[in-house]
């Protein structure tokens, strides 16, 4: 299968990496292009037998699967774009939540849907959201979600969920990223500790927590119950989380859904279709 990608920003190259090193595809299958040229080059260097173009039209004309991986408002152009090298045997596939596969089905006359990735998805592990367009293939819909299942684990979403899920799945390890970060400013602050010392022992707990979930040996209410221990060490930490954090994650999301709602604002104006529909009987 020929694959396209326009955008090699973060996640376009994030998806490009694990979908080769998963031997899901083979470099000489894609046709990549981005904005800025450097960037898609950089990724030739790694992976020779990759093909870079200049223009997104290049990379449609070439593909059979179209990953579009811009930013949300810059997309409208890109679907205007490769609208003539698209035909109902392709397929166009968003990374971004707030492009519904029913806006990108207004414009196209091929096969749409989502594909939303994670940071994790680097190393063929974590979640990677997918929505399907009503006129989405049964074939194309297979592809995908085979596709999805050599990098991650692939999960199905409607648009009422996608972006809470997209918090999760995909925003997720940068939010732990930074609770780890103040965790280990916070241990150097109040004892001897070295920084790089406390950087060592919470990645290495941090990777020891995620192999007790993956391995099913403990849940997450549970590991808490087997680490705080009535009246010890740990419960006094947890009773200051109690008392700091509280609405915390509640405000999290709704800072999340607030920039995601002015955002759908804008496109739909681009598109003149709303973002939202009744969830697919697929």
């Amino acid at each position: 299968m020929k694959v396209g990608v326009i955008g090699t920003g973060n996640m376009g190259t994030i998806l490009i990496e694990a979908l080769v090193e998963a031997d899901a595809l083979h470099p000489s299958d894609l046709t990549i292009t981005n904005r800025t040229l450097p960037k898609a080059l950089a990724l030739k260097d790694k992976y020779p037998e990759i093909s870079v173009v200049d223009s997104g039209e290049k990379v449609a004309k070439e593909s059979e699967a179209i990953f579009v991986c811009v930013k949300p408002l810059d997309f409208h152009k890109i679907i205007m774009d490769i609208e003539p090298y698209t035909n109902i045997s392709k397929c166009v596939i968003s990374i971004t939540s707030p492009i519904s596969v029913r806006q990108l089905e207004s414009m196209l006359a091929c096969s749409c849907a989502r594909l939303i990735p994670s940071i994790t998805n680097r190393a063929l592990a974590g979640v990677s959201l997918l929505t399907f367009g009503e006129r989405c293939s049964p074939e194309w819909v297979s592809i995908l979600t085979n596709l999805a299942a050599q990098i991650s684990i692939p999960v199905k979403v409607e648009n009422d969920i996608t972006r809470v899920a997209s918090d999760i799945v995909s925003c997720g390890p940068a939010f732990f990223s930074y609770l780890a970060r103040v965790f280990i400013e916070g241990a150097c602050k109040t004892t001897n500790i070295e920084e790089q010392t406390a950087i060592l022992l919470t990645e290495k707990m941090l990777i020891g927590l995620g192999e007790l979930l993956k391995k099913e040996v403990y849940t997450l209410p549970t590991l808490q119950e087997k680490v705080c221990v009535k009246g010890g060490i740990t419960g006094e930490g947890i009773k200051v989380l109690e008392a700091e954090v509280r609405d915390m994650f509640e405000k999290l999301f709704l800072a999340t859904h607030g920039k995601f709602h002015h955002e759908l604002e804008k496109i739909e104006e681009q598109y003149g279709t709303p973002y939202y529909y009744s969830p697919s009987s697929r």
